[in-house]
């Protein structure tokens, strides 16, 4: 996993860490406990792809793919548009222009452009990965002090680059007024939450305690923002924790959900479940919240998709694959949820895109 992904860039490379050995075969596309999932359907195949998300239309996705097969080293962004019938293909496109990392993309409200973060000004290859035997085999995320927000077009043209502080900014997602953007970045030593106002382009942190904030969005109404939060307490894990920092890294192995205003006052956390709890989004209704997590497991994994109330109330399981879901999202409908998933990947570490109707 995605990635256990808090940081959307490596979040796929947690699934090798977490599984050194061969996944068993997951032959089914649903398991017969997943009973809000109708209709669902596969729509890649090999490699490792993830944080898919919607257009404000519905009508495409955005997503980060990584292929060696295909020649794809690092994640890069693509697109595609959703199938309307059972024997339309889903034929995406890349956009980002193939060299750097890129990392998680979010398209604007007018659907002719989008965001990500990519590398490829700092180094057109792609970042190197971290040494783990160097911190004792941690699982631990680069902090990649290359990554800049970039405006782009629906062809791939970049626009304007939105960031260019020194440090990492990445994990960029769009306000439901398609006026603010949403993003975490290191620009003042810590691992915080910002927004900027596209039109002005002026940058407002909204999270000051310690620790790795990020994985951002909006409530569907606009009026809150949910996220995926550590917080080191003891002196242990504070030493560790800014440590790592130092080094352009962090520990992303015990996150639980907060959510706050939309400019992030009245700040709570919402899960207390332990080890890791991620990849958050509010439902329709701005008020329930989907979201990935492996608490029910001390080695770490399945990771499978939960709802759960605003108040961290009514706990239920919605996904059952062995190995990993994650990533969910919901059309801005309410219709149909897209998720990335370790299923039917015939024994690899694949991970894919898979979409479904979505039952109450």
């Amino acid at each position: 996993m995605k990635k256990l992904s808090i940081i959307c860039s490596t979040t796929l490379s947690l699934i090798v860490f977490i599984f050194p050995f061969s996944i068993q075969a997951q032959e089914s596309l649903q398991y017969s406990d997943e009973t809000h999932f109708k209709n669902i359907r596969q729509l890649t195949f090999g490699g490792d792809n993830a944080e898919a998300y919607f257009s404000f239309d519905g009508k495409w996705i955005i997503f980060q793919k990584t292929n060696p097969k295909e020649g794809i080293a690092c994640d890069q962004i693509f697109i595609g548009k959703v199938p309307e019938q059972q024997n339309e293909k889903f034929q995406p496109i890349r956009i980002s222009n193939g060299t750097g990392r890129t990392t998680c993309g979010a398209f604007l409200k007018d659907g002719k452009h989008l965001v990500y973060a990519s590398t490829h000004l700092a180094s057109v290859d792609c970042p190197p990965t971290p040494d783990r035997a160097k911190y004792g085999n941690k699982y631990i995320w680069p902090l990649y002090d290359g990554y800049d927000i970039f405006l782009s077009d629906t062809k791939g043209k970049i626009i304007k680059n939105l960031t260019n502080s020194p440090g990492y900014d990445a994990e960029a997602t769009i306000s439901p007024d398609g006026k603010t953007m949403l993003f975490t970045s290191t620009r003042d030593g810590d691992i915080d939450l910002y927004t900027m106002q596209l039109k002005s382009g002026k940058i407002t942190r909204i999270t000051t305690d310690l620790g790795y904030d990020g994985g951002a969005w909006f409530s569907p109404d606009g009026t809150k923002i949910i996220w995926r939060a550590s917080r080191p307490k003891t002196e242990e894990e504070i030493k560790e924790y800014k440590e790592l920092l130092k080094e352009n890294l962090v520990a992303p192995t015990k996150m639980e959900v907060w959510i706050a205003n939309a400019d992030g006052s009245n700040a709570k956390q919402v899960s207390h479940l332990g080890q890791a709890n991620w990849a958050p989004a509010y439902m329709p209704d701005s008020k329930t919240i989907i979201f990935a997590s492996n608490h029910e497991y001390k080695r770490g994994f399945p990771f499978n998709l939960y709802l759960m109330n605003e108040d961290g109330a009514e706990l239920r399981k919605i996904s059952r694959d062995k190995g990993f879901d994650a990533f969910p999202m919901f059309s801005p409908d309410g219709k149909k949820v897209i998720f990335c998933s370790n299923r039917n990947n015939g024994g690899t570490r694949d991970t894919n895109i898979f979409i479904a109707d979505w039952v109450d």
